[in-house]
Order: C-alpha cells, then structure tokens, then sequence
C-alpha cells in the first residue's frame, strides 16, 4: 500500500489557532503532518496564510467552509480558496433546517451551482458527514440521496469516518462503497455509542445541561485510542483511490491539549500509514 500524505483538520487546534496562526502551523509541521485542512481564516489574507503554510512546508489543500458562505458569497468565497491554493473546498455540515425531517433535497440545485463555480476554478468541492445523514429517508440514507441527485464532477465525498461508524455503518466498506469519489477521508476515532451529548463535544450544542465529558457515554479521542480500525480504514482509501487522508479531533480528551491529542494521532497514522 502506498503512502498517503497526512493532513491534519486545523479545526482539531482552533483554541491554538485563535491565539497564533502561525505559531500553530509550525507546530504542526514539527510534529510530522504534510497538510492543512483550514476551518476559519482567522483574520488573515489568503496571501498570509499562504506564506505561512510555504514557510512551514505543509500544503494547504483543503478548506471547510460554511453552507451560508457558498449561499450568500460564492464567487468571493471561492476566489480566496483558490489563492489560498487549495484543491478541496468542502461544505462541513448542513444546518438543521436541513436535516430530516426537514426537507434537505432543496440543496440539490445549490450544491450543484457550488460545485460549478468551484469546478470552473480548478478545485473539488467535498462534502463532509455527520451522523445525522445516515438517517433514512424512504429506504435510502440522507448521505447517499445527496450523493445520488448531486453529479460526482460537481460533488465528491469527504467521509468521516468517525460518524459513519455512529451512524451504524462499516467505515471501511463505506470508504469503498465510493472508490472513485472518495478524494479525502476524515480519521476520527472516539469510544462509547451514540448519546445525547455527542454535539456538545464537538461545539455544535451549547446546552448547559450537557454532561461533562469525563461523565458521557461518547467521548472523541486521539486516532488509536478509541475503537476505530485504522489499518482497515487506511487499506480501503488506498482501495477508493484516496489522494489525502485528514486527522481530526474535534475535542480534547485523557488531559491532554490539542496539540498533544494532534501528536498522538500523528503517531498512530504515521505507523500504519508505510
């Protein structure tokens, strides 16, 4: 099996990131990642994070952005990707008006115009799961009708692996379900199942009444450290034609900070990853 570049989700060290951009990259690149996969721009030009990113020696391939960003500014949205130098622009999440039971499928024609101006500008756009997406609608998962109505030139996928095994899925066997479209996976690991607080742990719940997450029955952890088989995981990228594979962790867990958690995860990939 070939060797992927590993990237790592800057997502997983925002705390870092709000203080030092660069301080934080070069962490980054210290501890032995390749790329960057950008959540926010901090503040910063897409010239300045370029130089950074040069200066460090890590690719800045791939960005999350928000649904309301391709919404309401595409071309400018697009524009400053493309000199940030980036191959993959993806939507990370759908907010919950389009989430079943609500009705999702009025992104199908949105989606397809992102993917074109995108397209039109040398990069892919990516779409990136939760777990919310392997609810069904009729006999089909939400994730796959999305897949299905939106054309493969103008969508491919970014599958978390994290959320396709809490959505009740294999990873690897879904990773291979769509050999071809599957530029960039997400290596997530966690332990315990599904539970009622599994948003808040990854800042997409801000109820106070949440359990801490020394006490949930879901906790994120550094890739290695949880349940996930990477070996597997990693052997059906290699399979789908994967160009990246993208560490994310999107809360700390066993008292370490981002950083360390980040270094764990490197760690694990890295001997797996030959």
């Amino acid at each position: 099996m070939s060797k992927f570049p590993v990237a790592l989700q800057l997502y997983s060290v925002r705390d870092f990131m709000e203080k030092d951009v660069e301080a934080t990259i070069k962490k980054v690149a210290e501890i032995g990642y390749e790329g960057v996969e950008f959540a926010g721009t901090f503040n910063h030009t897409a010239k300045e994070l370029k130089a950074i990113c040069e200066k460090y020696g890590v690719k800045p391939f791939s960005a999350h952005v928000p649904l309301a960003d391709f919404m309401n500014d595409l071309e400018n949205v697009v524009a400053y990707y493309k000199e940030l130098g980036c191959e993959y622009v993806v939507i990370p999440y759908l907010p919950g008006e389009y989430q079943l039971p609500n009705d999702f499928t009025v992104l199908y024609e949105p989606i397809k115009k992102f993917g074109e101006c995108v397209s039109a500008n040398g990069m892919t756009l990516l779409y990136h799961n939760h777990d919310f997406e392997f609810n069904k609608s009729g006999d089909e998962y939400m994730l796959d009708l999305i897949y299905s109505n939106v054309p493969e030139n103008l969508l491919k996928t970014q599958l978390d692996t994290c959320w396709v095994k809490v959505g009740g899925e294999d990873p690897a066997d879904y990773v291979r379900k769509y050999s071809g479209r599957a530029p960039v996976v997400h290596l997530k690991d966690f332990s315990g199942s599904k539970s009622e607080n599994m948003y808040a742990l990854i800042g997409l719940d801000d109820t106070s009444e949440t359990k801490s997450k020394e006490d949930a029955k879901f906790q994120l952890r550094p890739c290695g450290y949880g349940c996930q088989d990477f070996a597997a995981i990693l052997s059906a990228a290699h399979d789908a034609g994967a160009k990246w594979v993208v560490v994310e962790q999107d809360n700390v867990s066993d008292g370490m900070n981002s950083l360390e958690c980040a270094k764990k995860s490197f760690e694990h990939i890295a001997a797996l990853n030959k």
